[in-house]
């Protein structure tokens, strides 16, 4: 199977957010399934290697994804919650040593209504930790956002992928950097919804 590499990181503009870490994992998401090209989610390492994939096969926007690994391991099984004033999507973690527990989300996503909550698109809540999603704003439409905790601090960030000689690829294709300390599994989990909120699969 082809690689997909991402680019070499780049320095990029956090004010006036601050982030302790400086050295994020890259990654390279392309919002399309590989299995028949149908709905769903590629995710590649630094290397070109496939790491994370959601399969949605011919329905868009489902109310119920799961996030694997490269071998079809479910990792989280997200559920869609409508809800009066807002839409809510519920992460649930499933454990290597026993079969995914839907009692209690592992995460929650609240989406706000844009005239209410501004460049938030979203709030996260991971057992007692609050995080957000933030749209930045690009030129000429150009895909992006950074999901930041309590302090400002950003702990991922996506945009759109150029290529080697700067060419802006399609907003179907996004380069994400991590910070260490995070899961990165949930990050990619969290990513997921957001592309179910803006419809990208």
């Amino acid at each position: 199977m082809a690689q997909v590499c991402p680019q070499a990181p780049q320095v990029l503009s956090i004010c006036p957010y601050t982030n302790s870490s400086s050295k994020r994992e890259p990654y390279t998401i392309w919002m399309k399934s590989l299995v028949c090209h149908t709905n769903g989610c590629t995710v590649y390492n630094s290397n070109g290697n496939i790491v994370y994939r959601v399969d949605n096969y011919d329905k868009k926007c489902s109310n119920e994804v799961h996030l694997m690994d490269l071998q079809g391991k479910v990792l989280y099984t997200i559920l869609k919650k409508k809800l009066q004033a807002f839409e809510r999507w519920d992460g649930y973690r499933t454990s290597s040593s026993s079969k995914e527990s839907k009692e209690k989300p592992w995460f929650q996503v609240k989406s706000y209504s844009r005239m209410l909550m501004g460049s938030i698109a979203c709030q996260i809540t991971v057992e007692c930790d609050k995080y957000w999603i933030m749209k930045l704003a690009g030129k000429s439409g150009a895909v992006g956002f950074r999901i930041v905790d309590i302090d400002g601090d950003i702990v991922a960030e996506a945009k759109q992928k150029l290529s080697s000689s700067g060419v802006v690829l399609g907003d179907d294709v996004l380069t994400l950097e991590v910070v260490p300390h995070m899961d990165h599994s949930l990050i990619m989990a969290i990513v997921i919804v957001y592309g179910l909120i803006c419809r990208k699969m």
